[in-house]
């Protein structure tokens, strides 16, 4: 069996950028960022906005840091926020809600790591001395514990009029939210109306080697430059990276249909494998495994031994997430090493 080309799933964050990108990257205009003086951050920054009817973006290194500007801009201490018990703002951030903003988290149950208006309703705090007061909610799409699960309008609509009735802030954790918009075909605008804030990441299935872009009004914009300063987050001549983003946004957001169809193909390849129990729904580009009668470091020396690469993901899962640089040979290469380890 030949082994020699390398089948990395560990992550889309893998990608590297394409020849065409790297000289998008070289020829960018540059200028002082921190001082708003980058001509193509600011382009980066406005594109976004305008497709997601935003007033205005923030262009930042990575989706925690977007993430953690966006809480600190709807948090204070003794606050609290409602998300997910499988969020990636509370699992995979180093513990920044606290160390950030001083805040609590209400941690729900939800189906692939989706939450409900109803489950929400039914946390909020009410005015109490002893109670931390409920000042945001957050949302994930897609829900990279959920298996690559997807929000639709519909499920947000009456979150978000929760929100306004109760005064709540909304923020979504968009990591993946051009995959979520290529499989259900929404329009970043409707989702722009959703939410008080939008982290939009570039550096997972878009390809980008690094960047986020924090979206939100002109004066939450405002004050989450002053945020990214103290974080560390202010750059310079950032738009070589910024054009990476550009060249992303205009090439490779519908490309993303072929990670989903390549991941739905895995999760067949995989279900015939020796101690996979069951696939979680593919829904996007990210492959759940739950496993039975193996561990998963087992299981994963496993497919190292066949040059295959995919992360450990709880108890019993292993996780593998297609991208663009996950190519039909690849997906050949898989299948034929897999086939001879049948149940």
């Amino acid at each position: 069996m030949d082994n020699k080309l390398r089948i990395d799933l560990r992550s889309d964050t893998l990608t590297l950028p394409t020849q065409a990108m790297k000289e998008t990257m070289l020829n960018a205009g540059l200028g002082d960022d921190v001082f708003g003086e980058d001509p193509t951050v600011n382009i980066l920054e406005e594109q976004l906005a305008g497709m997601f009817g935003m007033e205005a973006g923030l262009f930042c290194p990575s989706g925690t840091m977007t993430n953690q500007i966006a809480i600190k801009l709807h948090t204070r201490p003794q606050t609290e926020i409602i998300c997910h018990k499988s969020s990636h703002i509370y699992l995979y951030e180093g513990g920044g809600i606290m160390s950030n903003s001083l805040a609590s988290v209400k941690l729900l149950d939800g189906n692939f790591g989706k939450i409900d208006a109803e489950a929400i309703r039914q946390v909020i705090n009410p005015d109490d001395d002893h109670l931390p007061e409920t000042t945001l909610v957050s949302l994930e799409n897609t829900m990279n514990k959920g298996g690559g699960s997807v929000y639709t309008l519909d499920e947000v609509r009456p979150i978000r009029q929760l929100c306004k009735e109760t005064g709540l802030k909304l923020h979504l954790d968009g990591a993946r939210i051009f995959n979520a918009l290529v499989s259900t075909g929404e329009r970043p605008f409707e989702w722009g109306k959703m939410f008080d804030t939008i982290s939009v990441c570039l550096s997972k299935g878009l390809g980008c080697p690094v960047g986020s872009v924090l979206l939100g009004s002109q004066a939450d914009m405002k004050r989450a430059r002053k945020i990214r300063k103290a974080l560390g987050g202010g750059m310079r001549q950032a738009g070589m990276l910024a054009a990476a983003g550009i060249y992303a946004l205009d090439n490779n957001v519908f490309r993303l249909e072929d990670d989903h169809e390549r991941a739905k193909a895995l999760a067949v390849i995989l279900q015939q494998t020796p101690f996979v129990k069951e696939i979680l729904p593919v829904s996007t580009n990210i492959v759940i495994a739950e496993l039975e009668q193996i561990s998963p470091e087992s299981f994963l020396e496993e497919l190292t031994e066949r040059n295959i690469w995919a992360v450990k993901f709880g108890k019993d899962q292993v996780r593998m997430v297609t991208h663009m640089d996950f190519t039909d040979q690849h997906l050949e290469a898989f299948e034929s090493r897999l086939k001879l380890w049948k149940k």
